[in-house]
């Protein structure tokens, strides 16, 4: 008999399950739920865009394409890119299309890391980069973001985070669970902490579209930034293409070189339909997220009314699509509010413990659900939360 708990790997045993993926499992043996918990758009793909993928398919496009990607989408990602946020990535060795922007990100941590550096990450925030960086060698070094900031990160909880050994700078705006976004001064105050060091910048900005009263600004726009940030960008959120798995890196050729090493041997190509399909949405798919955006924020703007109607405390959250109201007021946790919410009134929210230990007393709402959901959650939750405080 085998003792396979003897032959597994040891970093890969000592990651815990995803905090989140416990109440999907709940989920999916209840009926007649409502789900605020996934992160990931309501909207189907729009049509154009799926056309695209079909007519790639009639036209028996179904062969491997380069590592990198197809040549054209990497040129549209570059015209993308330099339309809606200023970037200019014009050289296509500084651009590599991946398997969603999950598979970016671990690409530019296992291309930085070695054993023993240390990867400064945001908390709450999204569950991935952790373990990615655990799963490297180094060590994540967890930076506590505080509701009074409205989740921002600070220059001083930076520098108080650098040591000698910290190799790279996570920075996920907007930020998931929390909604929470970093303007142009935020951003140049964390510049002016990172010059003069070697610390690098991945900035994971899978939700810069989404973003309500003020336009998305990336830290590759802040003077001296540009050479020292790897950017995450991807289709998912934006154009609601989460089943096509399609991401991309952009960042300084030397380190994209070494990205790209990685993903050959991983994965060799990103699939090849969904890429004629990106080529469509980079291309002609700015009225789709427009539309989109302008939905979600008709949303997000309901949801905080209601929220904060019922008596819970909740920044407004300008970025992405998830409200992070406090529950400490109910005096139980986070988990516990999430598991009684669900069974006895088939509501799924998920704890923000789950994004981070600075999560526990918050709870994290999706609203890229419809409005008529989210009238539907607002009333259960309200009963909800007297029965705890009664």
């Amino acid at each position: 008999m085998i003792d396979y708990n003897s032959i597994l790997s040891d970093g890969v045993k000592s990651l815990a399950p995803s905090g989140i993926r416990k109440f999907f499992d709940i989920l999916e043996e209840m009926t007649d739920t409502i789900s605020l918990g996934i992160g990931e758009p309501d909207f189907v793909t729009p049509w154009h865009i799926r056309d695209a993928g079909i007519h790639s398919l009639e036209k028996g496009f179904t062969k491997y394409t380069g590592n990198a990607g197809l040549a054209k989408l990497r040129a549209e990602i570059s015209i993308y890119l330099s339309r809606r946020f200023e970037l200019n990535y014009d050289n296509p060795d500084q651009i590599i299309v991946t398997v969603g922007g999950s598979e970016a990100i671990d690409l530019a941590i296992r291309s930085l890391v070695n054993p023993g550096d240390e990867v400064i990450v945001p908390i709450p925030s999204f569950v991935c980069y952790g373990p990615i960086t655990a799963l490297s060698g180094g060590t994540p070094v967890y930076v506590d973001m505080k509701a009074d900031n409205e989740f921002r990160l600070t220059a001083d909880e930076l520098r108080a985070a650098i040591t000698p050994k910290t190799k790279a700078l996570i920075l996920p705006f907007p930020t998931n669970p929390t909604g929470a976004i970093m303007e142009r001064a935020d951003l140049e105050a964390i510049a002016d902490v990172l010059r003069g060091t070697d610390i690098m910048v991945i900035s994971d900005e899978i939700y810069a579209e989404l973003t309500y009263g003020q336009h998305h600004v990336s830290i590759a726009n802040i003077p001296d930034m540009f050479e020292r940030t790897i950017y995450i960008g991807g289709f998912s959120k934006s154009h609601a293409m989460t089943g096509w798995r399609m991401g991309y890196a952009c960042g300084p050729v030397d380190i994209l070189r070494q990205m790209l090493k990685i993903h050959q041997y991983a994965v060799m190509c990103s699939p090849t339909t969904s890429q004629y399909a990106a080529i469509q949405a980079m291309s002609q798919g700015d009225d789709d997220v427009q539309s989109m955006r302008r939905e979600y924020d008709m949303r997000r703007r309901h949801l905080l009314a209601g929220v904060r109607e019922i008596g819970l405390d909740c920044f407004e959250p300008r970025g992405a699509f998830y409200l992070f109201p406090s529950i400490k007021s109910t005096g139980i946790s986070s988990t516990e509010f999430c598991e009684r919410f669900l069974l006895s009134e088939k509501v799924a929210v998920i704890p923000g413990g789950a994004f981070g230990a600075s999560g526990e007393g918050f709870i994290r709402m999706c609203y890229a659900s419809s409005l008529s959901n989210i009238s539907i959650a607002l009333e259960r939750m309200e009963r909800f939360v007297k029965s705890i405080k009664n």
